[in-house]
């Protein structure tokens, strides 16, 4: 075990996680063995269960990654979060089940054109058996399972869309997709393969994820204080609702709407994503103003 991965398994190891009401929030009877398969039904039930939202970066409420508060949000009070707050709870619920796993930062090039976006994003590098696996329970745009860290893997999603591993020369590892449009959040557009995300294996501590996360909830230019994101990943696809856009496609049937009553939104919010807000909360979003 590395440097990096040992102290932060050290560092995870003080925090006391309570795995019985988190496996009910994600629908697991009983935890998976600490397995290439396990590693993906946890990681399949969590998605499935929690939404991806940035909700309280707009409401100015602020984001807490450290785990009694993701925890408190997330399971307790049944919310959604972005990728520090889904990570940071996937990776503790991990660590109780027996994996081994450290976080990894990321560099999301979605929609991007000109200079390399910043490390506004975090996943999980597992091992197991020795072998090293990516895992990522909040990236919000789509859904790709947990892979082999090999140059040139591939993988099927269950929306249809396949994912590939490439040795990047300049960004280390780069993520790949190749899917339909309808099963993103509408950033994926574009035939043959795309980038998705790119990554380094260099250490990543607390501090790290502090001040990523603080910029990526903070800063003007982050999206997540541009735009109001919902998104859940459907059984084969994905639901989104980006400001007033919605878009949902679960296999071959795919809907796509402007929602225009401020009523509509809540209740598309509570129906689908899980995500109850009060009417004042969803006022406070800005959306419908004028």
């Amino acid at each position: 075990m590395g440097a990096g991965r040992a102290l932060f398994q050290r560092y995870k190891a003080a925090v006391t996680f309570d795995l019985a009401p988190y496996l009910a929030r994600i629908g697991l009877a009983v935890p998976p063995a600490a397995t290439a398969e396990g590693l993906a039904l946890l990681q399949r039930a969590h998605r499935l269960a929690i939404p991806f939202e940035n909700l309280d970066v707009i409401l100015g409420r602020g984001i807490a990654i450290d785990s009694d508060q993701v925890f408190a949000k997330l399971v307790t009070a049944k919310r959604g979060g972005y990728c520090f707050e889904q990570n940071r709870l996937f990776e503790d619920a991990l660590i109780a089940i027996g994996f081994v796993v450290r976080p990894l930062l990321a560099r999301v090039w979605l929609g991007i054109q000109g200079a390399p976006p910043p490390r506004t994003h975090t996943l999980s590098l597992v091992t197991i058996d020795g072998q090293d696996w990516i895992a990522d329970a909040g990236f919000g745009g789509s859904y790709a399972p947990p892979m082999p860290l090999a140059d040139g893997e591939t993988a099927d999603a269950p929306d249809g869309a396949r994912f590939r591993l490439m040795r990047d020369p300049l960004h280390g590892w780069m993520l790949e997709r190749d899917g339909h449009s309808g099963t993103t959040d509408g950033r994926g557009g574009g035939d043959g393969w795309q980038p998705q995300y790119s990554f380094t294996l260099d250490p990543v501590f607390e501090n790290d994820l502090i001040l990523s996360n603080f910029w990526t909830s903070t800063a003007p230019e982050s999206r997540f204080r541009q735009v109001r994101i919902a998104s859940i990943v459907l059984p084969q696809g994905l639901a989104s609702l980006t400001d007033r856009a919605y878009r949902r496609r679960n296999g071959d049937k795919e809907a796509a709407a402007a929602i225009e009553d401020p009523r509509v939104y809540r209740m598309r919010l509570s129906l689908l994503f899980g995500i109850d807000l009060s009417a004042e909360d969803v006022a406070a979003l800005g959306l419908f103003d004028q």
